[in-house]
């Protein structure tokens, strides 16, 4: 099959879950306390201003920068130049490094599940502002080989989303895994299972591909 429908097909699904993410974060713009992932901590938890900050912050630029991610890597809109691509590359970057991996890095210490899934909800946190900063060095240097390797492992962890309910449904509906062994397996499995399938397309020349028939303008005309 080639690259451009395989693309194109992941292109959809990723919309189709952005699409699915935005129905089910709207209801928490009532700014109630006891509705659905919410239930699952405590009232001192849920009363707490911090807490509270980060989540709303971080349901809502995440949404964001996984359609701006998506928006990077689709060819018709790449191929409109490098302004657009520029706009939305700024918006993603400065949203993930601002707002959504900081917010996360909250929630992660309110996170269930114990010292394994704070651990390892921070580390993605971490893992994503680091790719995602680097991305950003890479275009301010003119590196655009690198800069869209580093965009793509970005991306792959701002998919950890789509992966951790994807993972999760397998898990227990397929493997029969108890509901906390499902958790916490996916708590780390969903950005680093991205990140090893990354680079396992880097290797076999995604980055090339995109930098080849995606962007052609990026190697002359980019500014960040």
């Amino acid at each position: 099959m080639p690259r451009r429908l395989l693309l194109s097909l992941a292109a959809l699904v990723i919309a189709a879950f952005a699409g699915l993410m935005l129905t089910k974060t709207l209801p928490y713009y009532t700014f109630e306390k006891g509705i659905h992932f919410l239930t699952t901590k405590s009232d001192e938890t849920n009363e707490n201003p911090i807490f509270r900050l980060g989540f709303y912050v971080h349901i809502t630029t995440s949404l964001l920068v996984l359609v701006a991610g998506l928006f990077q890597f689709l060819p018709l809109l790449a191929q409109r130049g490098p302004g657009l691509h520029r706009q939305l590359g700024k918006f993603y970057i400065i949203g993930i490094l601002a707002l959504a991996a900081p917010s996360g890095l909250i929630l992660a210490r309110f996170a269930n599940g114990g010292l394994a899934a704070q651990v390892g909800f921070s580390l993605q946190c971490v893992v994503w502002w680091l790719c995602t900063w680097r991305a950003y060095q890479a275009a301010r240097q003119r590196q655009w080989s690198l800069h869209v390797d580093w965009m793509l492992r970005s991306y792959a962890v701002t998919l950890a989303a789509l992966a951790l309910r994807g993972e999760s449904y397998v898990l227990y509906y397929v493997f029969e895994t108890k509901p906390i062994e499902t958790y916490l397996t996916v708590t780390w499995l969903s950005w680093v299972g991205n990140l090893v399938l990354v680079e396992i397309l880097l290797e076999a020349g995604l980055g090339r591909y995109f930098l080849r028939e995606f962007m052609p303008d990026l190697r002359g005309k980019l500014v960040a």
